[in-house]
C-alpha cells in the first residue's frame, strides 16, 4: 500500500517522528527563512482557538457544456483535478431546468413552473472560513484559510473553539496583512474532532486560572497554561543536563519507604487493610447502630419517605403502606441512635499500634516519602556523585500558594563533600536553571512577561549573573532584629524555624537577590544533619529567593555513628527503621552532603505565577484531586 502523506521538499519542515504532521513550531518559528517556505505542501493539526466566516459572492450558475464536451470521456472532462460536489450540483442545474421546461410545456403555467423551480437543489453560498489553530508546539497559532467551494465543509462542524482539525495544504502569504507573514490554503481536510460547544470550558475567553484548576485535562490548551508545561519541560531537560555534565548518575528512589527523613512532617500512609476491613463488615441491621454510617442511613430515610408518599397517593395497597410507615419509623429510631452515638464519641486519633499492621500489604506501617535523600546516600556511598527527581508527599492540610501535597524533586547526594561543596553546587544549579530558561524559552518568556509578570525576565538574568551572599542563621536572626519599619506577625527569637514573612524579607527587602542562610539550630532540622562543633547548631542551608521563599535545601550529613543513634534517640525515632541508614556508618562511612531543589517552586518563579497550582499539571490538594 502506498503512503498517501505529502512530499515535503522543505528540509525545514521536516515531519514530527511517527506522524507525517508538522510542528507549527517549524513554520512559524523559521524567521527569517519563512519566506522560504511559501508554496510547500505539508500536513497540520492542532485545536480551534478562534475562527471567522467570511460569506464570498453567489457563483453564476454555469452555462450548458458545448455538445464537443458532452461527447468527451469523464477522464477528458475532469482531468486530473478533483471535482467537488457543488461543482457536480451546478453542472446538473441546467438539466433541471430542461425538465422543467418539459413539464410546464409550452404555455408556462406560472404556478406549476414556481413549484417545479422550488424543487432545484440550491448549492450552499460559498464562504470561507479563516481559523486560527494551535497544536502546542509554540505560542503562536497559524491562520488556516478554507474556502467551501473547494473544500466542502459544514460551519457547524468546524467552527467552534475547541475543534481539532488535521489538514493539508499549501503555505503561502497571507490574504490580509497581518502580524503573521504565512499562512496555509487547505486542499484537503483529513479529520475534523467536534467539540459540545456548550458544554465546552474554554468557550468563554480569559477563563481565570482559579476556575481553569477545575478543568486539569482541558487548561493545557489555554496558552497560558501550555507556556506554562514548555517552561516545566524545559527546567525538567535542564535539570538532567546540569547532573548528568557534572558526572551525577541518575538513581531511582522508592515513593513508598518505610522511614521518615525529616523526622517531624506529616506523612501519607500506604495500607490495604481498609479493604480488608470493609469486606469484613456485618450487614446493616436496622435495630443495631453500631458500624452503621450516618450516610447509609439519610439516604434509606430519603427513600423510604419516597415510598410512603408514593403509597399514600396510590392509596391501593394499605398494608403496604402501613409497613413502609412502621419501616421508615424504625429507620428513624436508628438514626437518632447513631446520631447519639456520635454525640457521646470522644474526638481522638486512631493509634497505629491499636492496628495489627503484620496482616497489611507490606507486614509493617508504610508511607509515601517526603524525601528520597536518605536512600540517595546508599548509593551517594558507593557511586560518589548521584541525584534523583520525582515527586514527594506531604500530608499537611495548610493551605498555602507554595507548598501541595504532591511536589516534584531535585535531590542531589555527593560522597566526600562537606556543606561548603552543597552550597556551591546549590548557587550553580540555580544559575544554570536560570540562564537555560532565557536562552531555550526565549518565545514562551516573551508571552509570560506580557501577559503574566513584566519583570520575570530581567529578575532571571539578573539572578543567573549576580552573586549570592551566605550568612548564618545568627546573623540573619541579628538582621532581623534591627528592623525599625516593619512588624513581623511572628516573634522572633533564636533557636526557631525563620518563617516565610522573616525569610522574604531577607531576599526581597534587605538582600534584594538570593541568599543563603547556613548553621540553624539543630533543633529545626532533620535529624540526620550533621552536628557543628558548638553543638547547638547543623550543617544546614536554605537558598532563599526573592518572590518565592526557600527553592533549594541542603546539608552535611552525619557521618559519625554516635552522633546519629544519639540524634534518632533526641527525635525518639524507632531505631529498628533506621538500622539499614546506620550500617552505612558502620561500613565504610565518609563524609557526604546534598541537597533539594523544589522544582515546582523553580517553575513558579520562572513563570511569574504567584501560585503553584497553576504551574503543577495534576494538583493534589488538601480535599481536592480532580483527576
Amino acid at each position: 500500500m502506498e503512503s498517501q502523506e505529502p512530499q515535503v521538499k522543505n528540509s525545514l519542515l521536516m515531519p514530527l517522528m511517527y506522524t507525517n504532521r508538522v510542528a507549527l513550531k517549524t513554520i512559524l518559528e523559521s524567521g527569517d527563512e519563512e519566506t522560504g517556505l511559501v508554496g510547500t505542501t505539508v500536513v497540520v493539526g492542532g485545536w480551534v482557538k478562534s475562527s471567522k466566516e467570511v460569506k464570498k459572492e453567489p457563483l453564476p450558475p454555469p452555462q450548458s457544456p458545448p455538445p464537443a464536451a458532452a461527447d468527451a470521456s469523464p477522464a477528458a472532462s475532469h482531468g486530473t483535478k478533483d471535482v467537488t460536489c457543488v461543482e457536480i450540483l451546478q453542472s446538473r442545474i441546467p438539466f433541471f431546468r430542461t425538465i422543467i421546461r418539459v413539464l410546464g410545456g409550452s404555455a408556462s403555467s406560472p404556478a406549476v413552473r414556481q413549484k417545479l423551480e422550488s424543487l432545484i437543489p440550491k448549492p450552499p453560498p460559498p464562504s470561507i472560513f479563516f481559523l486560527r489553530i494551535n497544536d502546542g508546539s509554540c505560542v503562536s497559532s497559524l491562520t488556516v484559510v478554507i474556502d467551501s467551494a473547494i473544500v466542502p465543509v459544514s460551519a457547524g462542524q468546524i467552527l467552534p473553539t475547541g475543534t481539532c482539525i488535521l489538514a493539508q495544504g499549501v503555505l503561502g502569504n497571507p490574504l490580509a496583512p497581518g502580524i503573521q507573514t504565512i499562512e496555509l490554503t487547505v486542499e484537503k481536510i483529513l479529520h475534523v474532532g467536534t467539540v459540545e460547544q456548550d458544554k465546552y470550558p474554554l468557550s468563554r475567553k480569559r477563563l481565570p486560572l482559579d476556575s481553569l484548576r477545575d478543568y486539569p485535562h482541558i487548561r493545557p490548551r489555554t496558552p497560558t497554561v501550555a507556556s506554562v508545561a514548555r517552561i516545566r519541560n524545559a527546567l525538567d531537560f535542564a535539570s538532567h543536563t546540569f547532573f548528568q555534565n557534572r558526572g551525577f548518575l541518575h538513581v531511582q528512589v522508592p515513593i513508598m519507604t518505610t522511614t521518615d527523613p525529616e523526622g517531624f512532617s506529616e506523612k501519607f500512609q500506604v495500607t490495604t487493610l481498609l479493604g480488608e476491613t470493609c469486606k469484613k463488615e456485618s450487614p446493616i441491621g436496622v435495630s443495631d447502630a453500631d458500624g452503621v454510617n450516618p450516610e447509609t442511613v439519610k439516604a434509606a430515610i430519603q427513600e423510604k419517605s419516597s415510598l410512603v408518599e408514593q403509597l399514600k397517593r396510590s392509596d391501593s395497597n394499605r398494608e403496604a403502606l402501613a409497613a413502609a410507615v412502621q419501616d421508615l419509623k424504625k429507620t428513624n429510631e436508628l438514626a437518632q441512635q447513631i446520631e447519639t452515638r456520635e454525640k457521646s464519641k470522644p474526638v481522638t486519633a486512631v493509634k497505629p499500634d491499636l492496628v495489627n499492621f503484620n496482616a497489611d500489604f507490606f507486614g509493617r506501617q508504610i508511607y509515601l516519602t517526603v524525601s528520597g535523600r536518605l536512600h540517595l546516600e546508599s548509593y551517594a556511598c558507593a557511586l560518589g556523585h548521584v541525584y534523583s527527581f520525582g515527586p514527594r508527599f506531604r500530608a499537611d492540610k495548610t493551605v498555602s500558594a507554595k507548598h501541595v501535597a504532591e511536589m516534584w524533586t531535585v535531590e542531589a547526594e555527593m560522597a566526600f563533600a562537606q556543606l561548603e561543596d552543597a552550597m556551591k553546587c546549590a548557587e550553580d544549579c540555580f544559575k544554570f536553571l536560570c540562564r537555560w530558561i532565557l536562552d531555550n524559552c526565549s518565545e514562551d518568556m516573551k508571552f509570560v512577561s506580557q501577559r503574566i509578570d513584566k519583570t520575570v525576565v530581567h529578575r532571571l538574568e539578573y539572578m543567573a549573573s549576580s552573586s549570592y551572599d551566605r550568612i548564618s542563621y545568627r546573623e540573619a536572626v541579628e538582621i532581623l532584629r534591627k528592623v525599625k519599619d516593619k512588624a513581623f506577625e511572628s516573634q522572633l527569637q533564636w533557636g526557631v524555624p525563620l518563617t516565610d514573612e522573616h525569610l522574604s524579607y531577607l531576599a526581597d527587602d534587605h538582600y534584594r537577590r538570593p541568599v543563603i542562610i547556613y548553621d540553624y539550630p539543630k533543633a529545626v532540622k532533620p535529624f540526620y544533619v550533621s552536628l557543628n562543633d558548638d553543638g547547638k547548631t547543623v550543617a544546614a542551608f536554605e537558598m532563599v529567593v526573592p518572590k518565592i521563599g526557600t527553592v533549594i535545601i541542603g546539608s552535611q550529613n552525619e557521618e559519625r555513628l554516635d552522633m546519629l543513634n544519639a540524634r534518632i534517640k533526641e527525635f525518639d525515632l524507632s531505631k529498628d527503621q533506621y538500622e539499614w541508614y546506620l550500617d552505612l556508618r558502620r561500613h565504610g562511612t565518609v563524609k557526604h552532603s546534598g541537597l533539594s531543589l523544589g522544582f515546582d517552586l523553580m517553575v513558579l518563579l520562572a513563570t511569574g505565577q504567584t501560585d503553584v497550582r497553576d504551574v503543577i499539571p495534576f494538583t493534589r490538594t488538601h480535599g481536592k484531586a480532580n483527576n
